[in-house]
């Protein structure tokens, strides 16, 4: 079998499914907050988890949002972790009673440099890859590491031409 490109071996996820898997994710956080089961916040690693902290922070009833902004990846090449932009320092803490959440967990090296400046979060992924697996605390489902997730932000809907001629 020839060798595939990052992209050949692809999970398509759309809207319904993301919306599917947050809430799900959401349903196996719930009362588990240290707070008698409650969480104070949830911060979204930005850009993937918006979505999937949205859905979290509805469904829990969490008021309190706010994002930190990781870049680890040029297109489809990883990159060095480094943040961008930080949550709000006096709500975080050391993370004690902060969902930190992003769409997928790949290398881990974006949740290991996040979970160094905030050791007593809680992180959790909607999606995870096998290398990435120990830096997250809860996740909904497991990819091989050699799959690529394309997400709906990602992606257009367009005409594909049939397996099998075009009559």
């Amino acid at each position: 079998m020839a060798d595939r490109l990052p992209h050949e071996k692809g999970f398509h996820v759309s809207w319904d499914q993301i919306h599917r898997d947050s809430r799900a994710l959401a349903w196996r956080l719930d009362g588990k907050g240290p707070d008698n089961g409650d969480w104070k916040a949830v911060v979204a690693i930005t850009r993937g988890g918006m979505a999937p902290a949205m859905i979290l922070a509805r469904e829990l009833d969490i008021r309190t949002v706010d994002t930190i902004s990781v870049k680890s990846y040029d297109h489809q090449d990883q990159s060095e972790a480094v943040v961008l932009k930080a949550p709000n320092a006096d709500m975080m803490g050391d993370g004690t009673g902060v969902l930190v959440i992003d769409d997928l967990v790949d290398s881990g090296k974006t949740l290991e440099l996040v979970r160094k400046l905030f050791p007593k979060a809680h992180f959790a992924t909607v999606y995870a890859k096998p290398k990435g697996r120990p830096m997250v605390d809860t996740y909904i489902t497991e990819v091989s590491q050699d799959t690529w997730i394309f997400f709906p932000w990602d992606m257009a809907l367009q005409y594909v031409e049939p397996y099998r001629g075009t009559d």
